[in-house]
């Protein structure tokens, strides 16, 4: 008995931080101006700290429909951040403005598990489909991030930044760390209707090569092992944007890092090439 209820306890202290987490991420992604009015969406996989306690609780809603079949969800449980909620609620109280699920049987609906009747983001399609590619393929990501950061966002407005890979090459030059925690760089998602299938699906597809995808003239979808990791990798692409455009605004170009430095960072730092 006493092994069950320390795990149990375990279980439940590795929840509690992971929305803990998600509450602090809130706080900041409000904090910098990137989260206005209920801007923005976070959706953690939490499957691994639901202890057989919880998965007995009973469903404080009916069955909702997801919209699609993820067949790789089956039982799976995720916090999700509450449709027309606001991050800086959030981060003040998560589990009134947020909600956790269970995945039906049927993998297309849901229920609402804990801890009060808070319908999800509108956009839970979009984020669960991610996280049902990142079971899938066997990726070992667990969080999924979208906010509107001002300078990256302002940046798709110019088309040259649109083609594939300048925009990772312009905010690589510009500090040695954004390289260092961003490897994998900035996708590009030309326009598409917030919270759409086919949105979803043109995520995915950038996400086999990136971890960060920028939607056009929307903002940034990042991914990682835990939501603070997918926040620092927005957090330094966007400090390179700032760099950039302080350079821009004192009237010069930047001449940013060299093709042939930032290999030379990525042989030292064992980074992708």
């Amino acid at each position: 008995m006493r092994e069950i209820m320390e795990s149990v306890l375990t279980n439940r202290a590795a929840l509690a931080a992971e929305v803990n987490k998600v509450a602090e991420v809130a706080g900041y992604l409000w904090q910098k101006g990137w989260a206005e009015r209920n801007g923005g969406n976070i959706t953690i996989n939490i499957t691994e700290h639901i202890d057989d306690e919880m998965r007995s609780l009973p469903a404080i809603s009916e069955a909702k429909p997801i919209g699609i079949i993820l067949p790789h969800l089956k039982g799976t449980y995720f916090y999700c951040k509450g449709t027309n909620k606001r991050m800086r609620d959030l981060a003040r109280d998560p589990m009134r403005n947020g909600s956790i699920i269970r995945i039906l049987d049927d993998c297309a609906s849901y229920v609402i598990i804990a801890d009060e009747p808070v319908m999800p983001t509108s956009e839970l399609p979009a984020h669960l489909s991610v996280h049902n590619w990142f079971i899938e393929t066997g990726k070992p990501y667990k969080a999924s991030v979208h906010t509107h950061p001002i300078e990256l966002v302002a940046m798709t407005h110019c088309k040259e930044f649109l083609k594939k890979d300048v925009l990772t090459n312009l905010l690589w030059s510009m500090i040695p760390e954004t390289k260092a925690f961003c490897p994998r760089g900035l996708g590009i998602i030309p326009y598409k209707l917030p919270g759409s299938n086919a949105l979803a699906d043109a995520t995915i597809s950038e996400l086999s090569d990136y971890d960060v995808v920028m939607w056009e003239k929307h903002g940034v979808f990042a991914v990682d092992t835990d939501v603070m990791a997918a926040f620092d990798q927005i957090d330094v692409l966007n400090k390179s944007a700032l760099i950039y455009i302080a350079a821009k605004s004192m009237g010069f170009s930047p001449d940013g890092m060299s093709q042939e430095q930032m290999r030379e960072m990525s042989v030292a730092f064992h980074l992708p090439k």
